[in-house]
């Protein structure tokens, strides 16, 4: 398996002279016209409305967090160099707004050595334009002493480069958040105060990053808001169930249980149902709401059954929980529905362990099954 350490292997970057011909071939250098010093404090505005499509006000924004821009030049190369790399648009015009300090940087010293590290760690030009977009704090971090440090610690701690690649192509911001200061404490909170050992640790890191780059007194009052669940740090559970509280404000939380409420389930059962099935937390209240009037008014389900299986509560209205229920009605109407059928299971199979049990042994006589499930198989 290629490691990290082997990108430190650097290969000679773009000539200047093949950095202006690239610059040039994209037109960005079309201010060329306008002084390359300007005390004009509208310079900055004119030249993102002329050469990147901001609007107006839009430029006017992002000209309050660069008052001293003055070079036209420099910045036509910063902008040369990032439609070179397949940066265009409106995902340039957002990098700029998140980095409007990017007018200031070399192309060569600060940049190109970005983008070549990000090919050297195997991403084609789509994959690298995207990690910038979901990561901008690459572009600002020094490779050798930052970057590449990271990198290594959050593949160690994922278990491979494939994995860490994997978190990079996502949404989860974790490299710009501190090593020392936030995910250590973390991490070590998790060993030796909740006891949790350190592979269940990497196996819920590996899949959501996120939680453990929370600020540390944050972390511990996430934990507190899981203890206070009566939910053990023991539990399996634990770790899956500080994910999905931590993109719960309890503003929402506390709406979430009276709704439930509403439809007849206690706090024990709420909490029984979160132990079992945390991700239900993650719904909007008005889906939660549809899906909890259809499983209890249409289907029949009892809530309380619901909280002691509520997997349902977590699949498709429209996909999978409609068109079953319809599969299941066909059924009853012929006969063929039994008591020994279990509804949550009926819902949650898997779609070839439904079709193999409810649709394939009566397609003859009810041909429209499958039509029914076009959805959901």
């Amino acid at each position: 398996m290629l490691h990290l350490h082997s990108l430190t292997r650097c290969r000679a970057l773009l000539p200047s002279i093949q950095l202006r011909r690239v610059f040039f071939s994209t037109g960005a250098s079309a201010s060329s016209s306008v002084a390359t010093a300007s005390p004009d404090p509208h310079f900055l505005v004119e030249y993102l409305v002329n050469t990147c499509g901001f609007t107006a006000d839009d430029a006017s924004k992002v000209s309050k967090s660069r008052p001293r821009f003055r070079s036209a030049e420099k910045a036509d190369a910063v902008l040369g160099f990032l439609k070179s790399q397949g940066l265009d648009g409106a995902n340039l015009r957002k990098l700029i707004t998140w980095m409007p300090k990017l007018f200031g940087w070399d192309v060569e010293t600060n940049l190109a050595p970005k983008f070549k590290f990000l090919r050297d760690m195997g991403f084609s030009e789509s994959d690298a334009v995207n990690a910038i977009m979901l990561h901008p704090a690459i572009l600002s971090l020094s490779i050798q002493k930052t970057l590449l440090p990271k990198l290594k610690f959050w593949e160690s701690l994922f278990g491979s480069k494939e994995i860490l690649l994997k978190n990079l192509r996502k949404g989860n911001r974790f490299i710009s958040n501190s090593i020392e200061n936030v995910v250590r404490p973390n991490l070590n909170f998790l060993r030796d105060e909740c006891g949790i050992p350190e592979e269940r640790v990497s196996l819920a890191i590996k899949k959501h990053p996120s939680f453990i780059v929370l600020n540390p007194d944050t972390f511990r009052a996430l934990v507190d808001r899981a203890d206070g669940l009566g939910v053990p740090r023991g539990s399996r559970m634990f770790l899956w169930i500080l994910y999905v509280l931590h993109a719960v404000s309890r503003e929402k939380f506390e709406a979430q249980v009276k709704l439930m409420n509403s439809f007849g389930w206690s706090n024990s059962d709420f909490i029984t149902a979160i132990k079992k099935y945390p991700q239900f937390l993650g719904l909007s209240i008005e889906l939660l709401q549809r899906k909890m009037e259809f499983l209890v008014k249409d289907v029949g389900i009892a809530p309380s059954d619901i909280a002691y299986h509520p997997t349902p509560l977590g699949l498709s209205l429209e996909k999978r929980l409609i068109p079953r229920f319809r599969v299941m009605e066909i059924l009853k109407s012929e006969g063929l529905w039994t008591s020994r059928n279990k509804i949550h299971g009926f819902l949650s199979s898997s779609g070839p362990k439904f079709l193999q049990k409810y649709v394939l042994p009566y397609q003859d006589m009810h041909p429209k099954l499958l039509e029914v499930l076009s959805c959901d198989v």
